[in-house]
């Protein structure tokens, strides 16, 4: 039969949910806290505490020094006792032996069950804290446990509570005490009384965790949600494309007969969702994202700065479905795309291309049918002043008048930008790399110009140059620079010097155990191993037509030397020989031959007085 420690000790483990390591470590530490309050010892002394789980019973070992006296209970001990414990232990050392003491009397109790719970505690925030920073992103379930203007206190999992604001409620929802509610984690910070636990209904990680939990097929992956763009209660779009072929990423998010997204409606408190297939080519996406309006024509303009607009054009009877109430359905468009969405309908877009072409003379001068077609197309945009009935054919004409002139604007665009990269480009490969290496306080301008100039973000005398070399009146255009300070910085470049780059080194062919190594080329110098041959001929190796590549000479063609080559090569060796000693009629005698024991040819030479050959390499 179990004693009460091990019931008391396993209702602890049940009713905190911590594990047993945690809480035998703070029993132990509080039994330690109470040994020393109880002995009155020092807190550099070295004291542990042991605790069985089944019994309860609890042991103290304290570190003693070991002497032959003991005037000190708490601090010293015979060295008989000490080598109960450790039997190689000496005078003079430091032992851990128990110390166990009779009673720790109410007030070291006292100290140990504060300790503990102390622990406890702080087991219980640690946990805590590492359990909800795992479910950060995640939906949890709670009970409303306080209402009051600024926040809801929900009670969660493991007795903790979380925070959710009122800017993160969704509007419209009312709460009462005791309701269950879902939420998403956004933040857990650790504060003094514990984690500090943020939720939200009205992120659109809300809405994208529920879809995931909804739908199966989001959850295993084939398909993908892309995009999410929320007005919390009112209105959503969800942006999905499937991973696999076959897949209707639409269909399987509405699911039959809308059940699976009337679900999410109905958790999101009757907020409208719309959910559109993401395509990779802006202006079907942006197409789409505008739906349930339906659109003509999408024209994007993107600048060299980042900023990308897009201009859509829509008839007359769509227009005010495309804006939405209060923009609403642009707004979450231009959010879901990325893009800044300009909504126009076809008369007023007609209007704008007509100014645009009387104002241009150079777009004017690319269209000259369209020019022709202007009188046509103010005689539509007058009948629609007048209220006039305007045909289909009409309003047709008007989309594809504006259709022309919207899309003749974008190539000029993009091939003024593509010009401009091309000047860039120009400019640039006309500047050092090492120009680019140098920091801009190094090269010696004016210290209010390097200040003006860093402001600007330019970093290294490259950039600078660079800038100065496609429009100097954009750095003359920086708050703070004039004259003068433009002529100090073209002073400067002026005098600046950059290290000529190294030309590649050329290897030279490598000889290496009598074979020859030849470069590439598309004659191969074929070298003789001999020692003061010098230069002697060129054999072109063969290309055959089927590899492409030059074959090495073998080894008989680069030994077949001609003996005339070589009687003229001996010739002029000796000639050499005659001009570095500046003795004229003493010559050596030279012969080459092939020695078929070495496999090369060698030299034999032979002195005027001597009548032994010497072999040379």
């Amino acid at each position: 039969m179990k004693n009460e420690f091990a019931l008391a000790f396993n209702e602890v483990l049940e009713e905190k949910q911590l594990p047993k390591d945690i809480i035998l470590a703070a029993i132990e530490s509080a039994m330690v806290s109470a040994y020393r309050r109880s002995v009155n010892a020092s807190n550099a002394q070295v004291v542990e505490a042991k605790v069985d789980p089944e019994t309860g019973k609890v042991t103290i070992f304290a570190e003693k020094e070991v002497v032959d006296e003991v005037q000190d209970e708490r601090t010293e001990v015979l060295l008989e006792v000490a080598r109960q414990y450790n039997p190689e232990a000496q005078l003079g050392d430091m032992v851990l032996v128990e110390s166990t003491p009779a009673d720790f009397g109410r007030v070291a109790a006292q100290t140990a069950r504060q300790v503990i719970q102390q622990r406890i505690r702080e087991a219980e925030r640690s946990a805590q804290l590492q359990y909800f920073e795992r479910q950060l992103g995640e939906i949890v379930s709670g009970v409303v446990q306080a209402i009051n203007t600024q926040a809801i206190t929900v009670g969660l999992d493991m007795k903790a509570e979380g925070i959710m604001p009122a800017n993160h409620k969704i509007p419209g929802e009312k709460f009462r005490l005791h309701d269950r509610i879902r939420a998403v984690v956004v933040d857990v910070k650790d504060g003094p009384r514990g984690p500090q636990i943020m939720l939200s209904r009205a992120h659109r990680n809300f809405l994208r965790r529920l879809l995931e939990n909804e739908v199966p097929e989001i959850y295993h992956g084939i398909v993908e949600i892309r995009a999410i763009a929320r007005e919390p209660g009112q209105r959503a779009k969800v942006a999905v494309s499937a991973t696999q072929a076959g897949v209707d990423p639409v269909g399987a998010c509405v699911g039959i007969k809308g059940v699976r997204i009337q679900a999410i409606v109905k958790e999101l408190h009757d907020e409208k969702i719309d959910i559109i297939e993401w395509n990779p080519d802006p202006v079907v996406y942006i197409s789409k994202a505008i739906s349930p309006a339906r659109v003509t024509g999408v024209y994007l303009n993107e600048t060299a700065d980042g900023n990308k607009t897009a201009t859509v054009v829509v008839m007359e009877d769509q227009l005010s479905l495309a804006i939405g109430r209060d923009g609403q359905n642009a707004r979450l468009a231009a959010k879901l795309t990325g893009w800044r969405i300009d909504i126009k309908s076809v008369v007023e877009a007609a209007a704008d291309a007509i100014v645009k072409l009387q104002n241009d003379a150079e777009l004017a001068a690319m269209l000259p049918s369209v020019v022709e077609s202007i009188p046509s197309i103010e005689e539509i945009l007058t009948k629609k002043a007048d209220n006039r009935p305007v045909t289909p054919e009409e309003y047709q004409m008007l989309a594809q008048f504006v259709d022309r002139v919207e899309r003749r604007t974008i190539q000029r665009q993009e091939d003024a930008i593509k010009a401009t990269m091309e000047r860039e480009a120009a400019a640039r490969a006309g500047i050092p790399a090492a120009a680019f290496e140098t920091p801009l306080e190094d090269i010696g301008l004016a210290e209010h110009v390097y200040t003006i100039l860093t402001e600007a973000d330019y970093r290294n005398a490259g950039d600078l140059m660079l800038a100065m070399a496609l429009d100097p009146n954009k750095v003359l255009g920086l708050p703070g620079i004039g004259p003068k300070a433009m002529q100090n910085i073209e002073t400067t470049l002026a005098s600046l010097k950059f290290p000529e780059p190294e030309a590649p080194v050329e290897t030279a062919p490598v000889e290496a155990a009598g074979e020859m190594v030849a470069p590439v080329g598309t004659a191969e110098e074929v070298v003789s191993p001999v020692e003061g041959v010098g230069e002697v001929e060129q054999a072109t190796a063969p290309e055959t037509e089927e590899e492409g590549e030059e074959e090495a000479p073998s080894l008989e063609q680069i030994f077949a030397i001609p003996a005339e080559i070589l009687r003229a090569q001996a010739e002029s060796d000796d000639e050499g020989e005659t001009g570095k000693k500046g003795k004229k009629g003493k010559k050596k005698s030279v012969t080459y031959e092939f020695d078929e024991n070495l496999g090369e040819v060698v030299r034999r030479k032979k002195h005027k007085k001597e009548d032994d050959w010497e072999e040379g390499w």
